[in-house]
């Protein structure tokens, strides 16, 4: 017998035994724990229970609210006729209707996806008959955390949409990861997301101090918090509960993540009343100029563009118009070939800008001197324009070093006036020899 034939049997023979070892210490663990652990009294005080799944034990928490629970403004109910609404997300497919809807928000140890990240709480919320229901999952330790998610994979599988605030770019890519740490094969099947983040963006940078969720909920949804734990100390609370046991901290963990979902169900019917043209009858027009405009513009862009029309003659009609949301709008119909009103909102601009030095104001100058050189042909009132261009943005500097942006857009602004001013002199001379 060859070395290598004698050195295969050896391998072989000792992958049998180890095989036989691991079979023997496996069933002797099992029968070891069979006797169930007790679970800390702390739990029940704030309804936690134990779940044992098919692939092992966490904990879970679940709620019911009626449908006719109120959460500030909207009643939960609202979302069985704004649902239809949310079909503007995802234009070619089926309706959205309100059982096809996950709801999810994750408490992480971390920020970011990486491998570091760990969502030790999965907090996810849909519509069940005549409640909608949240359920929120715990793991009290990492050998916790394959069960927990093959549980929330078997529950995505029986809804269409997923709906998430920054879902796309945290939550969905974090759960996806933790998959593939946990060796769960095959990578799981992307749905329908329906993510709030990017509209709330679109509508409320300018208008609100911050887009997070729990400032959109205080200012546009009516729903204010009391005594909530902030989301940023839920990983310091965690670790607390990993070093001593204690569950009472984690009860603060568990009202915040309830009350996320409660404003992410809320935010949801929002945008639905606003996709089914509902915004005078279910919620109020916007007051402000930059909120109408940017409500107009998002409108647009999904499709609504005669309500979008109505809300920027809305804002047209604005006592104190925002600069920067004309400059928006105007750059919207300069975009569409409606230079009439572009050029009236530039002007607007202008004036609503007055001897104010703001960014708003010289870019509208520019605007208007490009329009009134290339389009209208009016080359003294586009010299005008580009002269106060000029003027503002001389006067933005206040004697400060430029930035080698502010210094070539000077010197822009300063070539186009020496055109337009050849320009003008080359007609004088020509009406002159005629």
């Amino acid at each position: 017998m060859s070395m290598r034939e004698r050195m295969n049997r050896l391998r072989a023979s000792a992958a049998s035994e180890a095989r036989t070892a691991t079979e023997t210490v496996v069933s002797s663990s099992e029968s070891e724990c069979e006797p169930q652990e007790e679970l800390h009294p702390g739990w029940a005080s704030f309804g936690v229970t134990l779940r044992r799944g098919a692939k092992g034990d966490y904990l879970v928490r679940r709620t019911e609210f009626s449908l006719d629970y109120q959460h500030g403004t909207h009643q939960l109910g609202e979302l069985i006729e704004a649902a239809t609404g949310l079909s503007e997300f995802h234009a070619a497919q089926q309706p959205v209707e309100p059982k096809s809807i996950l709801y999810l928000d994750l408490e992480t140890t971390g920020l970011g996806v990486g491998t570091g990240n760990v969502p030790f709480m999965t907090g996810f919320a849909f519509v069940q008959g005549n409640k909608f229901i949240v359920e929120q999952s715990l793991i009290r330790h990492p050998a916790e955390e394959y069960a927990m998610l093959y549980d929330l994979e078997q529950r995505l599988s029986n809804y269409r949409y997923l709906a998430t605030y920054n879902g796309k770019t945290f939550d969905w890519p974090l759960v996806q990861n933790r998959m593939i740490m946990n060796a769960m094969g095959r990578e799981l099947k992307q749905p329908l997301h329906l993510d709030f983040l990017h509209p709330s963006r679109s509508i409320w940078r300018n208008t609100l101090a911050s887009c997070k969720l729990s400032h959109i909920e205080e200012e546009r949804l009516g729903i204010f918090r009391t005594e909530d734990v902030p989301g940023s100390l839920a990983p310091q609370l965690y670790f607390q509960f990993l070093a001593d046991g204690d569950p009472a901290p984690l009860e603060g963990v568990f009202l915040h993540n309830e009350l996320d979902l409660l404003a992410l169900a809320c935010l949801s019917i929002r945008f639905g009343h606003l996709l089914r043209e509902d915004i005078f009858r279910r919620i109020p027009y916007p007051e402000e100029t930059e909120e109408l405009v940017r409500t107009g513009l998002w409108l647009e862009h999904m499709g609504k563009s005669e309500l979008a029309e109505e809300l920027f003659g809305q804002a047209l009609l604005h006592e104190e118009p925002s600069p920067s949301a004309l400059n928006k709008l105007a750059a919207r119909d300069k975009k569409a070939g409606n230079w009439q009103r572009a050029v009236v909102l530039w002007q607007k601009v202008v004036h609503a800008s007055g001897s104010s030095l703001s960014a708003s104001g010289h870019d509208a100058c520019i605007e208007l001197s490009m329009y009134f050189e290339h389009r209208s042909k009016e080359l003294h009132q586009s010299l005008h324009y580009c002269a106060e261009a000029l003027v503002r943005m001389q006067s933005v500097s206040g004697g400060r070093r430029l930035s080698d942006k502010e210094t070539i857009a000077l010197q822009d602004v300063r070539k186009r006036i020496q055109r337009i001013q050849s320009k003008i002199h080359k007609l004088e001379l020509g009406a002159l020899t005629k």
